[in-house]
C-alpha cells in the first residue's frame, strides 16, 4: 500500500506545470571555460545558475519585451545578490536585454 501512495504521488507532482522563476538577470561576455568545462561562446545560448543541473534548458523571457529564449545551463551564477541568471551575450540580445545590461526576466525549465 505504501508503494502505491509513493507512485500516486509522484504521478501528482509530475503532472503539476512548471512554475516560473521570476527576477533580475544579467548577462556575460567574457569568460574562457564555463563551470562544466566546455569553451565559453559568447554568441552561444547559454547561461548561469547557481543550482540547476548542468544541460538544463530553460525558456527566459524578458518582462518589458515578452521576447523569449531557450538557453542551456552550462556555468554557475551570477554571484550578485539580487540576480537569479546570467546569459551568455547571444541570448541577451535575442531578447533585447544586452543595451540595458540588467532585465527582469522570468524562466521555466523546459525538460
Amino acid at each position: 500500500m505504501i508503494r502505491i501512495a509513493s507512485a500516486a504521488l509522484a504521478v501528482m507532482i509530475f503532472c503539476l506545470p512548471a512554475q516560473a522563476s521570476t527576477g533580475l538577470a544579467s548577462y556575460y561576455k567574457t569568460g574562457r571555460v564555463t563551470a562544466n568545462g566546455e569553451h565559453f561562446r559568447p554568441m552561444g545560448f547559454t547561461c548561469a545558475h547557481r543550482r540547476l543541473p548542468f544541460g538544463t534548458k530553460l525558456k527566459v523571457t524578458n518582462l518589458r519585451n515578452g521576447r523569449m529564449v531557450i538557453v542551456r545551463v552550462n556555468d554557475r551564477g551570477p554571484f550578485i545578490r539580487g540576480r537569479i541568471l546570467d546569459l551568455s551575450l547571444g541570448a541577451a540580445k535575442a531578447i533585447g536585454m544586452n543595451g540595458a545590461g540588467v532585465a527582469k526576466i522570468s524562466f521555466v525549465v523546459m525538460n
